[in-house]
């Protein structure tokens, strides 16, 4: 049940732009939790991408005094991957088209994790 909670607040966040090509939950330990990925993307790859962007990040912040993680966000020249937390055990991660906007991409994807975390607790 909780799986299928997640699943749908994914497909959502998905269906929210058509600029969102995929999402995925994953744990802070970069296991996936669970994805609505686009065909040909791997889930293992990007989880433990996503692990080790967030590892880096937070060493960086810590580092550099600036305080507790946010988001680390990744922009290419194709697009963009945005990564929040979703409650202390897990972060969301959303691919999105360069032709998204940003505000909407962060509106979306801190909702879709907020609403992750809370069936997570």
């Amino acid at each position: 049940m909780r799986e299928d909670q997640i699943k749908a607040i994914l497909t959502d966040l998905n269906g929210d732009s058509v600029d969102i090509e995929a999402s995925a939950l994953i744990s802070t330990d970069g296991l996936i939790i669970s994805s609505a990925l686009s065909p040909g993307m791997d889930e293992e790859r990007i989880s433990t991408m996503v692990g080790a962007m967030l590892s880096l990040g937070e060493q960086t912040t810590a580092e550099l005094s600036c305080g507790n993680l946010e988001q680390v966000m990744i922009s290419g020249a194709q697009g963009y991957v945005l990564i929040v937390h979703a409650g202390n055990d897990a972060v969301l991660c959303a691919i999105a088209s360069k032709a998204i906007k940003l505000g909407l991409l962060f509106i979306d994807a801190n909702r879709a994790a907020k609403a992750a975390a809370a069936i997570l607790t």
